[in-house]
């Protein structure tokens, strides 16, 4: 199962690795990964493999998003369905 994660926020030295580590430790690979700084604003877009997480997905979006808070930036995780489906309204 694939999702898409999100990430902005001020930049700051470690988000990828912030954001990265957290991934590894729930064995969730990243396929592809998209960031780009703009003025001061980072924004970062990866789509990853969920299929061999041992956790629920809700408790991955929990973790992000308490990663999320711990480094001042907003992390979402979504299916990739359903961040498609948003994309084409």
């Amino acid at each position: 199962m694939k999702a898409v994660i999100t990430v902005i926020g001020q930049d700051k030295i470690g988000i990828i690795y912030n954001v990265s580590s957290v991934l590894a430790e729930y064995d969730v690979n990243i396929l592809d990964i998209n960031q780009t700084i703009m003025q001061d604003l980072f924004t970062m877009i990866m789509v990853v493999d969920t299929s061999s997480m041992p956790v629920s997905f809700e408790e991955i979006q929990k973790k992000l998003e308490e990663k999320g808070n711990e480094i001042g930036v907003n992390i979402r995780i979504q299916h990739e369905g359903i961040f498609n489906a948003m994309s084409e309204l």
